[in-house]
């Protein structure tokens, strides 16, 4: 994956993530349970992409391989700081 592909995949599930949240804002209306999971899902799968970018952009920086970067496991980003 690319980093042009990890960004697109950064831009679509922020837009879901604030589509989600803008709804219900405007409603006035608290998420259902499944939209919380959701939302919860969407935030690790971000936070997975964005250290992605910055292990290959890391990478390429210091003359290695981009494509070595992996994705770090969900149980892993769930601890990083919003």
């Amino acid at each position: 994956m690319a980093d042009d592909d990890v960004l697109a995949n950064i831009q679509q599930l922020s837009a879901e993530e604030h589509e989600l949240y803008e709804r219900h804002r405007s409603a006035g209306s608290a998420l259902t349970e499944d939209e919380h999971r959701r939302m919860e899902e969407l935030q690790v799968r971000l936070d997975q992409c964005w250290d992605l970018l910055r292990q290959r952009r890391a990478r390429t920086e210091f003359g290695e391989n981009p494509d070595l970067a992996q994705v770090p496991p969900a149980n892993e980003v769930e601890g990083y700081l919003g």
